[in-house]
């Protein structure tokens, strides 16, 4: 049997660690086995490798990792996402299928295009397929001080909001989103009559709401927001994107019928892997022409399960290198 260096989970409850495991076999004309030149730890591999997201099979041991960039036999690089749970990217080869791959200029930045498309993606999708932003439209970002959401106000902006309304906790990161478009800021608090006459006050008349948290801070935020509209039968466009303040919410039916509120999710499974991978293309080139502010931290691969845990740092993904 052939093997390969990989990060291996044997436990959901443990980091991955450093060891061998089998190569994986190219099965038909549209794969090809590649070596992998770098791959990023976003919170959706944290959640893949803990057992917890909605698409984990339970099977164990695997290889963490949903998406990469890699060097073909040919010489040419490609963005990939994986196609299997079990064994992943962060590894020093994966299979690359055709129909889930993008060609990259043999320059690209490796390690940005590893760091920053998948926190950009969500949004770049969300916003260009699951509703319609015409330009000019006014657009919040609930859970704007991560990664994915700071990647969320720039985008927005990139495809033609005229007012973009950043939501978060963190006071120092709101406020360095205000040199990242952000046009107006709420600071998310724990006094939660203030937050909501905050976000009523900001983003009553917003037309689509992108939604990094869910959870309680939505339930409140989406009742604020609804009570203080004044055109009620305007279109809202509620996407939900994570959920990091929790799975569900409780939402009053009156929500559904007193104003014409949309809400919809974006993510594995609301769009077909063909429709997902072909708004990418344009993607990269923003990201290669600097549209989102994010710094890849290139850690070997070997290091795997010392980095595993540490928190996230924002305007920063640890991107792991072969």
């Amino acid at each position: 049997m052939t093997t390969m260096n990989a990060a291996v989970v044997t436990a959901f409850d443990q980091p991955p660690q450093y060891s061998e495991f089998p190569v994986p076999e190219a099965r038909g004309a549209d794969e090809q086995l590649a070596e992998v030149l770098a791959a990023g730890l976003h919170p959706r591999v944290r959640t893949g490798a803990s057992g917890a997201h909605y698409t984990s099979s339970g099977t164990l041991p695997m290889v963490p990792g949903i998406d990469g960039v890699a060097r073909r036999d040919d010489g040419s690089l490609v963005y990939f996402v994986a196609d299997d749970d079990v064994v992943g990217t962060m590894a020093d080869r994966a299979v690359v299928d055709a129909r889930r791959s993008i060609p990259l200029p043999s320059d690209a930045d490796v390690p940005l295009i590893a760091a920053a498309m998948n926190p950009a993606m969500s949004s770049w999708v969300a916003l260009r397929k699951r509703v319609t932003l015409t330009p000019g439209s006014s657009v919040l970002v609930l859970g704007a001080t991560g990664n994915a959401g700071t990647a969320a106000v720039q985008l927005a902006k990139r495809l033609g909001a005229g007012r973009v309304i950043a939501a978060g906790r963190s006071r120092a990161r709101l406020d360095a989103l205000a040199d990242l478009g952000a046009d107006e800021l709420v600071q998310l608090t724990d006094d939660t009559d203030a937050t909501a006459r905050s976000l009523a006050d900001a983003a009553s008349e917003i037309d689509v709401a992108v939604d990094y948290l869910w959870g309680e801070p939505t339930s409140r935020a989406i009742m604020a927001i609804l009570t203080a509209r004044e055109d009620k039968g305007r279109a809202l466009d509620w996407v939900e994107i994570g959920g990091m303040a929790g799975p569900t919410i409780e939402l009053p039916s009156v929500a559904l019928r007193s104003a014409n509120f949309r809400l919809s999710g974006s993510g594995q499974g609301a769009l077909s892997p063909r429709g997902f991978l072909a708004e990418l293309p344009s993607l990269i080139d923003e990201l290669l022409a600097g549209a989102v502010a994010l710094s890849p931290r290139v850690i070997p691969l070997s290091d795997v399960e010392r980095v595993w845990n540490e928190p996230d740092v924002p305007g920063e993904r640890i991107v792991f290198v072969p």
